[in-house]
């Protein structure tokens, strides 16, 4: 069986070839890149959550942050916040 992309859009060839620029890489460029994404995923997840809720403070615009990558119970120990009850 032949295997498919991992990802759709892209050349076969060209995929094969970032996998192995990929592995070639250092472990400590990697891990740049990798919270280079994590905090691109963090802005953006911000901008959301201050476009749905245009007049929240800062410090409610981290609490719904906190309640969409943290558990419910977290939430409410840490910020006294339930996001059952605020929204996300």
């Amino acid at each position: 069986m032949k295997q498919r992309a991992a990802v759709l859009d892209t050349d076969p060839e060209t995929e094969r070839v970032l996998i192995e620029l990929t592995r070639a890489m250092p472990d400590w460029k990697k891990f740049r890149q990798i919270a280079a994404l994590s905090d691109g995923c963090r802005r953006l997840a911000m901008v959301g959550i201050r476009e749905r809720y245009p007049d929240a403070t800062e410090e409610e615009v981290r609490k719904r942050f906190a309640a969409l990558v943290l558990d419910r119970e977290t939430v409410i120990k840490m910020f006294g916040w339930d996001p059952e009850v605020e929204g996300y």
